[in-house]
């Protein structure tokens, strides 16, 4: 293989430096300003303050759309986990008519726009379905994208693993529980884990598809976000609440990557 001259290897690191600044300076001044003492959030801070913290801490609008956001992900994650699920071993296991166009199909509702898919989800729950929009109909539109998310990812480990330990299982003599239980379900469990953790964390911060599929009652986090944040008395709570968002971001997407790795190469 040719060798990559130092210069071009520093050109690349450059642009990685770059590249990273851009992506994390804006969400390192989130986290600073959340401790700015000034309402107007000027550069460099007046001064520093945990106030905005307490505030936030003690905010009834903001906890509870917290709580909102959180019930809902898990909702549409648990769809997600079993459907999306399904629809992997369907796909990557069996071979039937239409297999690709339906693995397409899957996966275009995460290529669409957000604000076609409310659209659509919006004119079918209320002129076609006759439902009122609420709590039900916000799970089931995060469901439509988070099944993606799972599909991916569990297709994506059955694709690396083959049939190989299952057939072995089943030479042995295992039934088909047995095989599923002891031998396919340990090596699917990081995948499984993987896409249940980065469809909650797509589902808790959605806001175009939520304002579409969310009724006057319904009010998620990102949604109270949108809604106080150029309140002059609410803009530093919600300040707060994004460094918060910030920060509490990295946890899924680590566990993720984390739990992501081909189990059957530690076999």
């Amino acid at each position: 293989m040719r060798s990559i001259s130092r210069g071009t290897v520093r050109l690349l690191m450059g642009w990685l430096v770059i590249g990273l600044v851009l992506l994390y300076l804006p969400l390192a001044l989130v986290v600073l300003n959340s401790f700015n003492a000034s309402r107007t959030f000027g550069f460099p801070p007046s001064g520093f303050t945990l106030r905005w913290w307490a505030a936030a801490a003690g905010s009834e609008g903001a906890l509870a759309a917290l709580g909102t956001s959180v019930v809902i992900g898990l909702a549409a994650t648990a769809i997600a986990l079993v459907l999306g699920t399904m629809a992997a071993f369907a796909v990557q296991r069996f071979r039937f008519f239409g297999r690709r166009a339906v693995s397409v199909l899957l996966v275009l509702p995460i290529t669409l726009p957000g604000i076609v898919t409310g659209i659509a989800l919006n004119a079918t729950f209320t002129s076609y379905l006759g439902l009122t929009l609420g709590f039900l109909t916000v799970v089931v539109g995060h469901a439509t994208f988070c099944i993606v998310i799972v599909f991916n990812n569990v297709q994506a480990r059955l694709r690396r693993l083959g049939g190989a330990f299952e057939e072995a299982s089943e030479d042995l003599g295992a039934s088909p529980w047995q095989t599923f239980r002891y031998v396919t379900l340990p090596l699917m469990r990081g995948a499984l884990v993987a896409g249940g953790l980065l469809a909650f964390a797509l589902s808790f911060d959605e806001i175009v598809v939520t304002n579409f599929t969310a009724g006057p009652a319904v009010q998620t986090l990102p949604i109270w976000i949108f809604a106080n944040l150029f309140r002059p008395n609410q803009a530093p709570v919600v300040n707060v609440v994004a460094a918060v968002l910030t920060l509490a971001a990295v946890v899924p997407v680590w566990l993720a990557q984390r739990l992501g790795g081909d189990p059957a190469s530690r076999l």
